[in-house]
């Protein structure tokens, strides 16, 4: 049978998912999309899969067959999509491996891109501060390209878990554009934890009593600073090539 009304309950509690006091209350996210499913399907997170099409059904996953209007109706995409699929939150998991600490990101172009490059660099978790942007908002799911699904990510205070860190022996690294020093000329610890600042105002001045040493990437005089996530993309594979 298919769904051909925006009214059908169904429907309507799918929409009700675009909104994050909902996706918060039920522990579920929507994603667009072919390349999200796939990805979505090697964690086993996927709920339920809405399409027009019934070479979308997969083996025990409950399939919803609903009209091109009602995709379109409930897809966050101007032009539509093929596919969409409710997804259950990634469970948060304790951390091991290097860390990116996000202070405060809000574009969420830029929480996608830094997704997408700590998993190219072997940055194993990300730690997003309590005002970081939703990990569930569309944009950064596109952004990321489901590279979210092969990451622990945690959000929590950050101070807290810097602390934590501390503790077990990780050494933190600011970014600073006055004061730090190069990436290039660093030798990163096996255990360490790099925090990106806010796309404004650069990392909070008070998480530099907790650094070990700050970081600074060098540019032309014509340039007045990085964009966060091209900055985290340095110094992810500054590290990454110091441990080949």
């Amino acid at each position: 049978m298919i769904i051909e009304s925006s009214s059908n309950a169904k429907v309507k509690y799918w929409k009700k998912l675009k909104e994050k006091k909902e996706r918060d209350k039920e522990g579920l996210f929507l994603i667009e999309g072919d390349h999200l499913l796939n990805e979505a399907l090697k964690t086993g997170l996927v709920k339920e899969i809405i399409a027009s099409d019934e070479k979308f059904r997969v083996d025990n996953i409950p399939f919803y067959l609903v009209s091109d209007a009602i995709l379109k109706n409930i897809s966050n995409q101007v032009s539509g999509t093929n596919v969409i699929a409710v997804v259950k939150k990634i469970m948060e998991k304790p951390i091991k491996g290097n860390v990116c600490i996000l202070d405060d990101i809000q574009d969420p172009g830029n929480l996608g891109a830094i997704i997408r490059s700590a998993l190219a660099f072997d940055i194993k978790n990300i730690i997003l501060s309590e005002k970081t942007v939703d990990l569930y908002n569309e944009k950064v799911l596109r952004a990321s390209e489901g590279m979210l699904f092969h990451l622990n990510i945690i959000r929590t205070d950050i101070k807290d878990i810097i602390l934590k860190l501390k503790n077990d022996n990780y050494k933190i690294y600011g970014t600073n554009v006055r004061d730090g020093i190069s990436p290039s000329k660093i030798t990163f610890d096996n255990k360490c934890a790099i925090i990106i600042g806010n796309e404004g105002k650069g990392m909070d001045q008070y998480l530099e009593n907790y650094c070990d040493k700050l970081l600074n990437i060098p540019i032309s005089q014509n340039c007045e600073s990085l964009n966060a996530s091209i900055a985290a993309s340095i110094i992810f594979y500054e590290i990454n090539r110091k441990e080949e």
